[in-house]
């Protein structure tokens, strides 16, 4: 069952969760859209009517709660788009940033930042052990076209130093998260992971969207919506 694997081994592979007819339609929304683009594809797309629509699909949704629990909601959305002409590379790390609503001054939370208008604050392990990401592939993800990469079970190790996620590098063997069109790649943020670049034609599509047990993190810290 892909919510154990999600718990023993930080991530499961879910195919067959949108068809092409969703996923077309989705992408081309966004390209009509004047967004704000980096590098690695769009920031801030759950306030994208498209986007917040399938963030609140009821089988993504069942997948969030299946891990988090019956109150999980959708937080947070980035589009990577990775192509011949936004190609890029991400080192083994862990995605340990999350968005707040108020800055807030608490211990283990830091450094802060603010990405287009929204403050975010690196987390401790106690808040990012309530987050799941669920990665939906618009494209087909293979080994040729910089598909993530993942190093099983080190979601159970906390927050990591560099030096700790090299010396995992070096001694854990890592899982290549192939995915098709239309399926999802569920994943806690604190596994440690990274991609190549793609050495393919077509792009690389893919829809991050993050989700949350509760808007509260303690601390008196509350999730941004974004």
């Amino acid at each position: 069952m892909w919510s154990s694997d999600v718990q023993q081994r930080g991530f499961a592979i879910i195919p067959g969760i949108l068809s092409r007819a969703e996923t077309v339609p989705l992408l081309d929304s966004l390209a009509r859209e004047p967004l704000e683009r980096t590098k690695a594809g769009i920031r801030h797309v759950l306030t994208r009517a498209g986007v917040a629509q399938l963030a609140q699909d009821a089988r993504l949704v069942e997948i969030a709660r299946g891990v988090l629990g019956d109150g999980a909601f959708p937080f947070h959305a980035t589009l990577f788009d990775k192509s011949p002409t936004a190609n890029w590379l991400v080192v083994w790390h862990q995605d340990t940033a999350l968005p707040i609503r108020v800055r807030r001054e608490a211990a283990g939370w830091g450094p802060w930042s603010v990405k287009n208008g929204v403050t975010y604050a690196h987390a401790p392990a106690s808040a990012l052990t309530q987050i799941l990401a669920l990665r939906v592939h618009l494209d087909d993800s293979n080994s040729g076209n910089g598909p993530l990469r993942v190093l099983p079970g080190t979601h159970t190790l906390g927050v990591l130093t560099d030096g700790e996620i090299h010396g995992l590098c070096t001694t854990v063997s890592a899982f290549e998260c192939v995915v098709p069109e239309g399926g999802v790649l569920a994943m806690r943020p604190l596994i440690v992971h990274s991609s190549s670049k793609s050495e393919a034609e077509a792009p690389r599509r893919v829809l991050h969207i993050e989700y949350a047990a509760s808007k509260a993190l303690g601390d008196g810290l509350e999730l941004a919506i974004a």
